[in-house]
């Protein structure tokens, strides 16, 4: 049987999707002031397994379309932290970072040309306060925390992408560097948090594999999804020692915290968020969501 682990077709599933969702996002109504700020996200982003799971890149897809086209994107995703802040380098073409292992060579073959983000790069600089520097890197392109999701969602790769590095684990910090950047969504930039809702990777079992979801997982996910709906971010904030699951559903912190810098881009960090994607995928919850405009 065929799964997204095993595909007959590595990448087959993301070939079948382009056909329908290529001319879509060609013709996806571009963003305008009128429109106000854009929301800022939470994606969970998977990894070379999405290419194979066709439900899952319509949902991501289907999000997408749901907005206007933004100008640029700024992704601070787990696979990147370092401090002080860098930024990726904003060149157009410049080679993805493909950090994942044990995948067919398809995935590290793919490509995500995107065009040049100097602006945004200058744009961002200018967020951070007198004395805090933000250094671009030289060769530095996107990680499988940014492409991977992009690529479903961005499917034309006509939008200028920059990476921001995650300079911090504190969520209080990770809150005020949103907040930093929230102005950015008044000119029509999509802020993104990058990681995955449950990231167990050392527990992984067979039956996980096979469709299992553990209580880890569900009940890591459930609490997350109140806090969020109630706008507790203290709650959220406390998850070493508030939420149930730990420390399966994250034995390490940097798939959970990136969505700290999308709460702090919110307009209000304490406001309810919508859920765009849910459900599961290897017994990880795939949740993702928008704050509210």
């Amino acid at each position: 049987m065929e799964s997204i682990l095993e595909p007959r077709t590595p990448g087959g599933a993301y070939d079948r999707f382009l056909v329908d969702a290529l001319p879509r996002a060609r013709t996806q109504r571009a963003w305008r002031p009128e429109d106000g700020p854009l929301p800022a996200l939470f994606v969970s982003h998977g990894a070379p397994p999405l290419f194979d799971d066709g439900p899952w890149l319509r949902q991501l897809f289907t999000w997408a379309q749901s907005l206007p086209r933004p100008k640029s994107i700024l992704i601070v995703s787990a696979h990147w932290e370092a401090a002080p802040m860098c930024v990726s380098a904003p060149e157009a073409h410049t080679p993805l970072v493909h950090d994942f292992g044990g995948f067919h060579p398809r995935y590290y073959e793919m490509r995500y040309d995107t065009p040049d983000a100097t602006a945004l790069a200058h744009r961002v600089a200018g967020t951070m306060p007198d004395g805090e520097p933000l250094h671009r890197h030289r060769s530095r392109g996107l990680d499988h925390g940014a492409w991977v999701p992009l690529m479903a969602m961005y499917p034309s790769a006509d939008i200028p992408v920059l990476q921001l590095s995650m300079p911090t684990q504190d969520p209080a910090r990770l809150l005020e560097l949103g907040a930093r950047l929230a102005p950015l969504r008044e000119e029509g930039v999509l802020v993104v948090g990058s990681g995955f809702m449950t990231h167990g990777l050392p527990f992984i079992t067979r039956e996980m594999l096979q469709g299992d979801v553990p209580g880890w997982s569900s009940d890591f996910d459930a609490w997350a999804a109140d806090a969020l709906a109630r706008g507790d971010v203290d709650e959220l904030a406390a998850f070493r020692t508030r939420a149930p699951g730990m420390p399966y559903a994250h034995p390490t912190a940097d798939h959970y915290i990136p969505l700290f810098v999308t709460l702090g881009a919110a307009s209000r960090a304490d406001e309810p968020v919508t859920t765009a994607v849910d459900g599961y995928v290897m017994g990880f919850s795939k949740r993702s969501f928008q704050t509210v405009v």
